[in-house]
């Protein structure tokens, strides 16, 4: 028998994952959040493109939350696009508390540049701007 050859059998090399967490009033840029993370080099793991914005209401919200969950401790990074909303701050509080690593991306400038930028720089929506000192 024949020896299956396909690209992927030769494209091994191990890279750094990170999970890129947005809030979702930038849901539409995912596709480019992704494109930005493969261009520096790691494979970015996107909530919204793994479950779409909550599984398209199929199941229990609480249940994509847990499976976010799963993939983040899975992660060695976590990559901040944009604005900090409540799901945001939840994700950086796990990875605090995993001790792994956090970078910060401005993403207004989208699909031009993405720009990394310290925590002192982010913008935080309404609702969590009282968590601000928490970061």
């Amino acid at each position: 028998m024949e020896k299956l050859s396909h690209a992927a059998k030769s494209l091994n090399v191990e890279k750094k994952v990170v999970f890129t967490a947005q809030s979702c009033r930038n849901f539409h840029q995912r596709m480019l959040i992704c494109r930005h993370a493969f261009n520096l080099g790691v494979v970015p793991v996107n909530p919204f493109n793994t479950f779409g914005y909550y599984l398209y209401e199929l199941v229990d919200r609480d249940v994509v939350r847990n499976g976010n969950y799963n993939v983040m401790k899975k992660c060695d990074e976590l990559w901040v696009y944009g604005e900090v909303s409540d799901g945001v701050l939840a994700e950086i509080q796990l990875f605090k508390k995993l001790g792994k690593p956090i970078r910060f991306f401005d993403i207004s400038n989208l699909p031009k540049e993405v720009n990394e930028i310290t925590k002192d720089k982010l913008v935080f929506e309404d609702d969590v701007k009282q968590y601000k000192n928490e970061i």
